[in-house]
């Protein structure tokens, strides 16, 4: 399923990437759902979030609570 993700969706990355080659890529998947990969590894895993688990992830990256790397 990883393969087919990866072949059959629009990826794009984020405004915000660097040049670094460092940042995630991200397709829709439907209306409330997204895929998530690693830039670096594009035939890697994919994850997939609801919106509501992905707009909450983003929050909480915007809003710095989930430490440093």
């Amino acid at each position: 399923m990883t393969r087919k993700l990866n072949t059959t969706l629009k990826w794009r990355k984020s405004t915000y990437s660097g040049k670094d080659g460092n940042c995630v890529e991200v397709a829709d998947l439907t209306e409330s759902a997204v895929a998530v990969r690693d830039s670096k590894a594009p035939r890697g895993p994919v994850l997939s979030f609801s919106e509501q688990a992905w707009t909450a992830l983003l929050s909480d990256i915007d809003r710095g609570r989930l430490g440093s790397a």
